[in-house]
């Protein structure tokens, strides 16, 4: 069977995602992506799929959200979840890559697919024929504003930030200390950098007098919630942070034998061990205010900045009443998919890809849309995404808050309750692609 060439716009984790599961199917795909003649506030690289703010995918534990949505994935037949298993670097329960390998393996994937035709060029308006628009939240403007014209309803948007990264040998080893939390000491995945209070005191004090790059306070509605700049978490109350991204628990600071005041984790960039991400330090600051401050942190005086954090404005649109369950247009041949939909986080932009692609193929033959169960991680969340009921809609990640409860009345506890979830899901899952080998591949 021979079909029409779909467009896909967008070369980021939902775009590419999207691309290869057509051509895995026989339909040629024309993939567009802007980079790198024309880059965005947030990319670095002209790379597909470009991880712009953290490295993490988040946890892998089934008894977690994110880590159902990964085995979801795996058993939907994602490539872009298999890459990121090759292109993995410790992160304790995380699943965190080497970005550049894990860009580099989804190239060379798209690469050897001959119904991929890969076109560098900007996008300014509607492409005729189907089309799924993965652009992304930092769609270019002119795209955004067809976008908008073609959906209707009211354009939402949020602040999101991106953490800096250090070079790996400019770091006083002799302060920081290796270990994930609650795991034997000189264990684990992670750098900490520890705090004793004058030290942390000193730190919050300059934090929240440093300049900004936007010159506001942020009301909570602004900001996306997973993302929040470490100086706004620091203006609720001078404890926030160590309560939050600088919680002590778990570890022990080798050098004194007890928990430190409150301790900076720092996670692994790439295979090496090279580079190290800042973990929580999404930020707002100038870049020379973030050199200063920053190294503030103890073992962190030297410390060389491959990639000083970014803030950004992100657009979404009003899913729930401007879409259909699959996320297409209605009336239209055009899908979005990603965090344009307001499907917030990296394997959620995945998923939402591999659906866009699902959903065409089954109309380019003809058969019924792909609704997975709603007891699922991917299924819950496009339920409520999709819901007209919803109100007051913004970005989102995969929770089991977004899931049916159990119904047989049993008394449990939080990580027996969500092992339960998991496992109603991936049963609910199986039985569903098992009636699906129309648009499924085993």
């Amino acid at each position: 069977m021979s079909f029409e060439t779909v467009t896909v716009v967008g070369g980021g984790l939902a775009g590419s995602e999207c691309a290869l599961a057509l051509a895995a199917r026989g339909v040629p795909v024309r993939l567009f992506e802007m980079r790198p003649g024309t880059q965005s506030p947030a990319h670095h690289t002209g790379h597909l799929a470009e991880l712009v703010c953290s490295n993490s995918l988040k946890a892998t534990r089934l008894d977690s959200a994110a880590g159902l949505l990964k085995e979801e994935l795996r058993r939907m037949g994602s490539t872009l979840i298999a890459c990121a298993e090759e292109a993995a670097v410790p992160a304790g329960g995380a699943l965190a890559v080497d970005r550049e390998a894990f860009s580099r393996a989804v190239e060379e994937r798209v690469a050897a697919e001959p119904f991929i035709e890969v076109v560098h060029e900007e996008v300014t308006s509607i492409p005729e024929g189907r089309v799924v628009i993965a652009a992304g939240p930092l769609c270019s403007p002119e795209l955004a504003a067809r976008v908008q014209g073609l959906v209707g309803g009211e354009a939402l948007s949020f602040f999101d930030a991106a953490a800096p990264i250090v070079d790996a040998a400019t770091l006083d080893r002799s302060v920081l200390f290796t270990q994930s939390r609650y795991d034997d000491a000189a264990g684990g995945d992670y750098l900490n950098a520890p705090f004793n209070k004058e030290e942390y005191e000193r730190f919050i004090d300059e934090l929240l007098a440093a300049e900004r790059v936007v010159q506001k306070d942020f009301e909570r509605r602004d900001l996306f919630q997973a993302c929040q700049p470490i100086e706004e978490v620091a203006r609720t109350g001078r404890d926030a942070v160590r309560f939050g991204a600088l919680k002590p628990v778990g570890l022990t600071d080798p050098r004194t034998g007890h928990r430190p005041w409150a301790a900076v984790q720092l996670r692994a960039e790439n295979r090496e061990g090279t580079a190290y991400n800042l973990v929580g330090f999404q930020t707002n600051l100038t870049w020379p205010e973030q050199r200063r401050v920053f190294r503030l942190i103890p073992g962190l005086d030297q410390a060389e900045f491959f990639r000083y954090g970014v803030m950004h404005r992100n657009t979404f649109v009003d899913a729930p009443h401007v879409l259909d369950r699959t996320f297409a247009v209605p009336g239209t041949t055009v899908r979005l998919a990603g965090q344009i939909c307001g499907t917030e986080g990296y394997v959620e932009a995945i998923a939402s890809g591999l659906l866009a692609a699902l959903n065409t193929y089954a109309e380019l033959i003809g058969a019924p849309a792909v609704e997975l169960p709603a007891t699922g991680a991917l299924g819950s969340l496009v339920a409520y995404a999709t819901d007209p009921a919803t109100q007051g809609y913004q970005p989102m990640h995969v929770n089991f808050g977004l899931v049916p409860p159990l119904t047989d009345g049993k008394r449990r506890s939080k990580r027996d309750r969500y092992a339960a979830y998991s496992s109603r899901a991936l049963a609910d899952l199986d039985a569903y692609l098992a009636t699906r080998g129309d648009v499924f591949r085993s």
